[in-house]
């Protein structure tokens, strides 16, 4: 008698797509932020915070902290962004390490056949300059950031233009997901109805974890949470 024929087991990933913030969540881009930021607010003739304060500009739109926590406006905002803006591609857009594992995660929804894009408040020529500088854009479908000009810079509108990016190119978007650090990205995403699981790696605290549907300690964790197999070293 011949053995029987094992049933083919169909599985099905919990997500349909997979969103990335950058800074805290694939690379390590504080210094270089730091750096910038403290270079520009000394040029503007500002007492400059310390190191500790500066860590809490890294991830939001960067328009709105000067605006908030300096309270610059007008042709004042101006001139800060176009001074941070040169001296950070200048001296630290490629200066931003990748954090461990994060390459073999990205690989692994890649192979996965998942999906994705970035969705990071930073603009996309900064962006595109670090995932390609670190060989992270052949897992990526989608580059998505902040506008250059930074007209469209809150978490909220870059997630709809990496939703509007994916959905034109026929990705499925039943079940998207945002891969985040801070209060923002879950804020953001939550906006367009997309669940945030923080990377408990990046730079936000547990304080900024409300309302996110997970919190994963490692890469291991977050390939478990997104259902894909992660081989160290594959990238």
């Amino acid at each position: 008698m011949s053995a029987p024929v094992p049933k083919l087991v169909s599985m099905t990933l919990p997500y349909t797509a997979v969103l990335y913030d950058l800074d805290g969540t694939i690379a390590d881009s504080a210094p270089a932020i730091t750096a910038s930021l403290a270079h520009t607010i000394e040029a503007l003739g500002l007492p400059v915070p310390p190191a500790s304060e500066l860590i809490a500009w890294v991830g939001p739109p960067l328009p709105q902290s000067f605006e908030v926590r300096l309270g610059l406006s007008g042709g004042r905002l101006d001139e800060a962004m176009r001074l941070y803006r040169a001296h950070y591609l200048e001296t630290g857009a490629l200066e931003s390490p990748i954090y461990p594992g994060v390459p073999d995660l990205m690989a692994a929804v890649h192979a996965a056949g998942i999906p994705t894009s970035t969705a990071t408040s930073k603009p996309e020529t900064p962006a595109t300059r670090i995932l390609v500088a670190n060989g992270l854009d052949r897992y990526l479908d989608l580059i998505t950031g902040a506008s250059d000009d930074e007209v469209r810079n809150t978490k909220a509108d870059v997630v709809a233009e990496a939703l509007r990016r994916l959905e034109a190119r026929g990705a499925d978007l039943t079940r998207p997901v945002l891969i985040g650090d801070r209060h923002h990205d879950v804020e953001g995403a939550a906006v367009h109805g997309v669940p945030t699981i923080i990377a408990g790696w990046g730079y936000g605290d547990e304080s900024e974890y409300a309302g996110a549907v997970e919190v994963a300690a490692d890469v291991d964790e977050l390939a478990a949470l997104l259902g894909v197999t992660l081989l160290r070293g594959a990238a």
